[in-house]
């Protein structure tokens, strides 16, 4: 008799067992004890399958996925697959994937875009929790950067970064010999490379030559200045409140763009020069960009002879903000053990130093890891010290319409590059679109 009780008690405890493993399988699997936890339990979730599926709108196609994470991500993890949904147009595109039921576990996009993305779509998950049982010390990363997601989220994780970049200096070395001019520097102040600009600016043999030209949705977005696009204790727009935005459009649009010769260059074309007419036509001496393009456009940059150097300062030492990439579980996420390993690993020494041979700039606080960077490029012969030159301008906090305001205040810049609006009706105009914008999106996300 008093064997068959034990019996039963033991038969029980296992079924309690059961249903607790069960419990924490739920959709709250952040909040509750973690089985897969390394930390608590001696069980290798690696042994057993798994699928992770990856999305993001950004329009990555699939190469370029698997060159920079999918193939390092099967390899660590041999026994699960890893999946990846591009976004190619209709059908593809987040509303349609979240109406048709397709679920996908992480969630990426850069800064900016992934809160005006995953924020209205409702598809964040507060990985708080999951951070602390897996041991994840956030402060192995860049602070500037994971400051930013906690600022856009009240404190919590939806995101974590996994890599970033910044503003450089990219310049055509064949334009500036064409004319006489000397390189760029490391460290130049913007003053100096507005001197460069003015030499650089001619028409020649019937073409026209312009000296420097940015793009405008990351300068704006990633502005050494770190001013906010929005005001978030009462959700209005900056752009004709705070006095750096004058200082931000002098020094970006008119300074360099009122050199001789370019406003009328630039409204023959009725645009601002753009990366094609650097890349491909090669009549732009200097442009700022994202210091991904090294690996984006590693095709097209062939036919360049370029070089990269630091962004020219308007305050010394201070470059553009950081730009980060952030990867969020989220809250459809089929299996949150396989998918927070995923991402743990995806911010380790060895998944870091990976990427940053290939030239892609990690998030790590790590001199060492910085200091691999570039050296299985293609271009590993080029000045990637200019990529840390700077130090990173501080991030301010972005809220969930942050790309509706960018959009309108790049809209209403290139009206006072080209000479159609005075700065001051343009910041005015800007304002008023982009508190409409707000509006619009309040309604929409009640």
């Amino acid at each position: 008799m008093f064997k068959k009780r034990m019996m039963m008690l033991l038969s029980c405890i296992v079924v309690a067992g059961s249903l607790a493993a069960c419990s924490n399988s739920g959709s709250d699997g952040g909040k509750a004890a973690d089985p897969g936890d390394k930390g608590t339990s001696t069980k290798d979730i690696t042994k057993d399958p798994a699928e992770v599926v990856f999305y993001s709108n950004n329009g990555d196609p699939v190469e370029s996925f698997d060159y920079r994470f999918g193939n390092a991500l099967r390899k660590k993890f041999p026994n699960w697959t890893i999946k990846y949904i591009q976004r190619t147009g209709a059908g593809t595109q987040l509303n349609d994937l979240i109406a048709n039921g397709t679920k996908f576990d992480i969630f990426f996009q850069s800064i900016g875009n992934f809160e005006s993305n995953a924020f209205p779509a409702g598809i964040q998950y507060d990985m708080t929790d999951m951070i602390k049982t897996h041991k994840i010390d956030l402060n192995r990363l860049d602070p500037t950067v994971v400051d930013a997601v906690k600022q856009a989220s009240g404190g919590k994780f939806y995101g974590l970064p996994v890599f970033t970049s910044n503003l450089v200096l990219y310049y055509n070395k064949s334009l500036f010999d064409k004319f006489g001019v000397a390189y760029p520097k490391d460290g130049m102040a913007w003053s100096e490379m507005v001197e460069m600009s003015k030499k650089l600016t001619r028409n020649d043999g019937g073409t026209q030559y312009f000296g420097f030209t940015h793009s405008p949705t990351h300068t704006i977005r990633m502005n050494p200045m770190s001013i906010p696009d929005a005001d978030m204790t009462n959700d209005t727009p900056t752009i004709n409140k705070d006095e750096r935005w004058k200082k931000y459009f002098q020094a970006y649009y008119l300074d360099p763009m009122r050199v001789p010769g370019y406003l009328d260059g630039i409204k023959k074309i009725n645009k601002i020069p753009d990366i094609n007419m650097f890349v491909k036509d090669q009549t732009v001496g200097m442009f700022g960009y994202l210091s991904s393009l090294i690996y984006v456009w590693e095709q097209e940059l062939k036919s360049l002879n370029w070089d990269i150097v630091s962004l020219p300062t308007v305050d010394k030492g201070i470059g553009s903000q950081s730009y980060p990439a952030y990867f969020g579980m989220t809250n459809m996420a089929r299996n949150k053990e396989a998918t927070m390993e995923v991402l743990k690993y995806m911010i380790s020494d060895e998944f870091q130093t990976e990427m940053a041979r290939k030239g892609i700039m990690p998030v790590l606080n790590n001199e060492t890891v910085k200091k691999e960077l570039g050296k299985e490029s293609p271009y590993k012969d080029r000045n990637w010290n200019a990529v840390f030159f700077n130090k990173f301008a501080t991030i301010p906090p972005k809220a969930g319409y942050d790309t509706d305001l960018v959009n309108q205040y790049v809209s209403f810049g290139n009206q006072i590059a080209l000479d159609k609006m005075d700065l001051n009706t343009a910041l005015r105009s800007a304002e008023e679109e982009s508190v409409k914008k707000i509006a619009e999106y309040k309604s929409k996300n009640k």
